[in-house]
């Protein structure tokens, strides 16, 4: 077949297009989205398949698109406190007991006690340049206490765990990764935090979760009991600081753009398989009228679609 030039140069733009709409929309060439229809009405989701067998993003959707990270931070000050130590200086019981709980149960009192001591804000932006986080930000100016509200994308969450696999050093590497591989039925607060990955996925699994603007404390119809953590104390120790502040704006601005602070977060993430081969990170907002069980059945609804799109 000849071309003509005229013709030629009018596909070349078509195309340019097409792939400018894909990028725009977090899908690259190659890659696919979940099956259509997947994500409920009135629910935003960005979400990221990544393969690091092939190094290959095999599904994606709103990739770029920057949320509030909720406890998803927890990685970063956890990475962040780990660095700050010699390498074989060891941890200290009490601070071990705060990661541990931190990572496996998303213990907001043990957030809050190494943002305070580590610098707030500063944690996010050390961690920033060290993995080199290009889309993600510091919480919004007007609200520098609450770790939750720092920004992510689902693009810059995968990065975080290729760090974590690929990058650091491997005692760190070894913490993390050991401690989600044993993430907790219950959350400290009382949370179910086996949606998404933990019920959509078949192990193995590491897993870190994220949620905020749910009912705190947790109404007892809602409360996890398997395996509990959750003790009536804790609950009556939970802090405010460092979730949701109590009337926050529609939007914030933050680095980069805009953060949505008032939707529900529910925010489902780690590695699968063997050698970790799998990253799958689903970010979604969803209404202030959703009720938690409606809002993680539809997450691990989600999460398995996009998990099973994502099959080489």
């Amino acid at each position: 077949m000849h071309w003509r030039p005229g013709k030629r140069r009018l596909v070349l733009v078509v195309a340019a297009a097409m792939l400018s709409t894909m990028l725009a929309a977090g899908v690259g060439a190659g890659v696919r989205p979940a099956a259509a229809g997947s994500v409920p009405a009135q629910v935003t989701a960005g979400y990221v398949v990544f393969d690091r067998a092939s190094a290959i993003t095999r599904v994606a959707q709103n990739a770029h698109l920057q949320f509030r990270s909720a406890s998803l931070v927890k990685i970063l000050i956890a990475l962040d406190y780990l660095y700050a130590r010699a390498p074989g200086s060891g941890i200290p019981p009490a601070d071990l007991r705060l990661l541990q709980s931190m990572l496996r149960s998303s213990d907001d009192n043990a957030a809050n006690t190494f943002w305070d001591r580590n610098g707030g804000p500063n944690i996010v932006k050390r961690m920033i340049g060290k993995l080199d986080l290009r889309e993600s930000a510091p919480p919004p100016l007007a609200f520098p206490g609450y770790w939750g509200y720092t920004a992510f994308t689902a693009s810059d969450v995968v990065k975080m765990y290729r760090y974590v696999l690929e990058r650091a050093d491997r005692w760190i590497r070894d913490f993390i990764l050991g401690n989600l591989r044993q993430a907790t039925q219950c959350a400290t607060d009382g949370r179910d935090q086996y949606f998404g990955i933990p019920r959509a996925v078949p192990r193995p699994w590491a897993v870190k979760q994220g949620w905020s603007r749910f009912p705190d404390p947790v109404p007892p119809n809602e409360r996890c009991t398997s395996g509990a953590v959750w003790s009536e104390q804790s609950a009556i120790m939970a802090s405010d600081i460092g979730k949701d502040a109590p009337n926050p704006p529609a939007f914030a601005p933050v680095v980069g753009g805009q953060v949505d602070l008032r939707r529900r977060a529910l925010h489902t993430s780690g590695t699968i398989g063997a050698g970790d081969r799998t990253i799958l990170v689903v970010l979604t907002l969803q209404g202030l009228d959703i009720p938690w069980k409606e809002s993680a059945n539809r997450v691990t609804a989600l999460t398995r679609s996009i998990y099973q799109a994502g099959q080489p």
